[in-house]
């Protein structure tokens, strides 16, 4: 009888730490305002066409004892695409690119953050054009205090996709068989986020 009280309150000693550890994590919001959301892709194989999606949301999670316990989560607006052009903007969301009448956003939400020489890496699942894969966005991070005493965090990060495993398949072909619209996809990334 001893030995499984004392099991149970070890059990309940770990649920609340593990409960304490959630809630030391701190929420950041993304400041939409001083974030961007960019992308580039080759054109004609000559020169590299940028974008960037100017409606999303979303918020980080930050354990300051421990950053590698970091969660992010980011939904986007897929009609909110510019790239300076409007005849190309509505293009890019017709069904031969994001389809944003059948696919309204694109979304990440991390399931870990792994700390690295060169700063951290997290690994979660990215939802675009309705494929889900597990992608990894290596990032940089910093902190600090604004002008109004409110903390914020800032994130940067870079990583490349193959719209083509996203079911992303428009393209022409030139005459010397190269894309028009080439199948990497550069995304960048520049977030700020405030402490709730």
């Amino acid at each position: 009888m001893e030995l499984k009280c004392k099991s149970v309150l070890l059990a309940l000693a770990a649920v609340l730490f593990s409960a304490g550890a959630v809630f030391s994590a701190d929420k950041y919001v993304i400041d939409v305002a001083h974030s961007d959301i960019g992308f580039s892709v080759k054109h004609l194989g000559l020169s590299n066409v940028k974008g960037k999606f100017k409606v999303f949301s979303g918020f980080i999670m930050v354990d300051e004892k421990n950053l590698a316990d970091c969660s992010v989560e980011v939904e986007i607006r897929a009609d909110s695409v510019d790239t300076a052009n409007e005849k190309r903007d509505a293009h890019l969301k017709t069904a031969d690119f994001f389809d944003t009448e059948k696919f309204p956003t694109l979304t990440f939400k991390s399931k870990k953050v792994k700390k690295t020489k060169a700063g951290y890496t997290a690994t979660g699942s990215f939802t675009m054009h309705g494929v889900t894969k597990e992608i990894n966005i290596p990032f940089t991070f910093q902190k600090a205090t604004d002008p109004w005493k409110k903390m914020r965090i800032g994130v940067e990060a870079g990583l490349t996709i193959n719209r083509q495993d996203y079911g992303v398949n428009w393209s022409n072909l030139m005459d010397n068989g190269g894309l028009v619209v080439s199948n990497q996809v550069k995304i960048e990334l520049a977030v700020e986020a405030v402490k709730e």
